[in-house]
């Protein structure tokens, strides 16, 4: 693959004397930054980053998520009925557990369960990309998005060191995240929590914890107790639209009033002054889906930027309501 072949040469090897000089400021920026914001030694962090090998695997993954996939081909990928099998059984193993973080954090069962079967299938995916040469390589060999990858390299660093964690062994996602929610570094030390109690925040093979974190990163992110997520919408062929889908962003830029005064139909109970925002799905053969999302949806986004992962995580958790309701 000729992209991630470029970014795979070696300043040893192929670089001009002033590429090798950039490389090596980069570094030395780095190091600086390690022990003033995360305590973490040079030396330390040099012995450690010396067993990074940059990945071809990940260059060529993050150049080609799945997000990119039109809605009718992303969501067959996680609403499946072995996925909410495996849902219910989740649930129903950790039903105490979950009921706790709902009452401690208001974040409804449902929505933590389908956060934990997206990113991992409840704890059966974890990854298979060493976290450590993940960050590294996006860090020092994607330009695009060096400076943040190079941010959750050093948190990743001091993570192992706060948590006694090793490094080397640590596996997760192309970009980094980590454990049954699959939680980048950053998040994972601003976010985790001890939930069952035993003096370790451990998202890496305690479900419990990961539970309590989950629905902790959604209180933390506003998420509103007791508030839908998103209604379906209908358009009629003479609305115009254009003012109120945007491609980009997720940010919710009207209100539930304004949608409806442009002859946007949905029903919610939502009330007027409520911020929404209407989002059009590629369905097959060209058409749509037309979705009103409200502040709890802007909320999933906060997890993943992508529109479509979070309505695949609000869809899964609706099959997961209902199907819980003999649990």
């Amino acid at each position: 693959m000729m992209l991630a072949s470029f970014f795979l040469m070696t300043p040893s090897l192929t670089a001009t004397a002033s590429e090798t000089a950039a490389a090596n400021s980069q570094h030395a920026t780095f190091y600086q930054e390690l022990e003033s914001k995360h305590q973490v030694p040079r030396v330390q962090a040099e012995r450690i980053l010396a067993q990074a090998q940059v990945s071809d695997a990940v260059l060529e993954a993050i150049t080609t998520p799945w997000e990119a996939k039109p809605w009718y081909q992303y969501y067959p990928i996680f609403l499946t009925p072995s996925r909410l099998e495996k849902g219910l059984a989740f649930w129903q193993e950790h039903k105490e557990s979950l009921e706790r973080a709902e009452q401690t954090y208001g974040v409804p069962a449902e929505v933590i369960v389908a956060i934990i079967g997206v990113e991992t299938y409840y704890g059966g995916y974890l990854g298979r990309h060493k976290v450590l040469d993940a960050l590294y390589t996006l860090a020092f060999h994607y330009p695009p998005r060096a400076r943040f990858f190079r941010s959750e390299l050093g948190h990743f660093l001091a993570l192992t060191q706060e948590e006694q964690l090793n490094p080397t062994e640590l596996m997760g996602s192309y970009a980094g995240a980590m454990g049954y929610g699959q939680f980048i570094s950053s998040s994972y030390r601003a976010y985790a929590v001890d939930f069952d109690g035993d003096g370790q925040r451990d998202l890496l093979t305690n479900p419990v914890d990961a539970i309590g974190s989950v629905a902790n990163y959604f209180a933390k992110h506003h998420w509103q107790p007791g508030q839908p997520i998103a209604t379906p919408a209908w358009v009629g062929a003479t609305t115009d639209t254009s003012a109120f889908i945007s491609n980009r962003g997720q940010q919710l830029t009207h209100t539930v009033a304004d949608l409806q005064s442009a002859g946007i139909r949905f029903t919610t109970e939502a009330a007027p002054g409520t911020k929404a925002r209407l989002f059009k799905f590629e369905e097959e053969n060209n058409e749509a889906s037309y979705w009103v999302a409200l502040p709890n949806f802007y909320s999933i986004t906060r997890y993943n930027h992508s529109p479509l992962y979070a309505m695949v995580v609000y869809q899964l958790s609706e099959q997961l309501r209902r199907g819980a309701q003999g649990l």
